[in-house]
């Protein structure tokens, strides 16, 4: 059993489909090997079916409004990435040097991608059940805590319910700058009510800056 797979908690059959899952672009583009993002599409599907089931079974008592914006919350980028840190994910991935530099092992956007990657890979290797103990297993904690209420709130979930309860208004997201001079991979988001712009915010990806930008703009509403 290797180092990585001690960290994560799984046995692979295949160890290419670790490797692969590890592989960030900028690893791949340095050694010309595949990188990690088909894994991550398909983990993101896989891990969306396993906690929609979840919560479907948990949750009996929880409307379909709800139980979506719980979804979310477990699901996101800074969700994910927390729950990297428990099996020490960020220590694992595969860099290229740049992305080694500029911080890339503590940028959410690249940990909870290679998290749904080793998902896409553990379920590759065996099968949904398997993949699906992995996932309650290491989100347990995660999971009891969106239940409760604990967790931090899906702040694009929330201004979209803010904003359009007078049935009329409408929220966008539009990508404004991809901050390159300072450091790969960020990004500046500007939010806007029906084609207004209110709010700015930057992220280390799209969708963390999507949700900064919600966030400040909630803020600004006293929300």
């Amino acid at each position: 059993m290797t180092d990585a797979e001690i960290k994560i908690g799984y046995t692979f059959k295949n160890k290419k489909l670790l490797e692969n899952a590890l592989a960030h672009s900028s690893y791949a583009n340095e050694m010309h090997t595949s990188n990690n993002e088909r894994l991550e599409f398909l983990g993101d599907s896989v891990l969306g079916i396993i906690i929609s089931e979840y919560l479907f079974k948990r949750a009996n008592h929880v409307n379909e409004g709800s139980l979506s914006r719980l979804r979310a919350t477990l699901v996101c980028e800074a969700s994910l990435a927390e729950v990297a840190k428990k099996i020490s994910l960020p220590d694992i991935i595969l860099l290229g040097k740049g992305e080694e530099r500029t911080g890339g092992r503590k940028r959410p956007s690249v940990v909870s991608d290679a998290f749904e990657a080793v998902l896409g890979a553990i379920y590759l290797d065996s099968n949904l059940d398997t993949a699906r103990k992995w996932v309650l297993k290491i989100m347990s904690e995660r999971i009891e805590l969106a239940l409760s209420g604990g967790l931090y709130s899906d702040y694009k979930t929330k201004l979209q319910e803010v904003v359009q309860s007078d049935g009329k208004s409408t929220v966008t997201y539009t990508t404004i700058g991809d901050l390159q001079t300072q450091s790969p991979n960020r990004f500046t988001v500007q939010v806007e009510i029906n084609g207004k712009p209110k709010a700015t915010a930057s992220g280390s990806g799209k969708k963390e800056a999507e949700q900064r930008a919600a966030k400040a703009l909630l803020e600004k509403m006293g929300k």
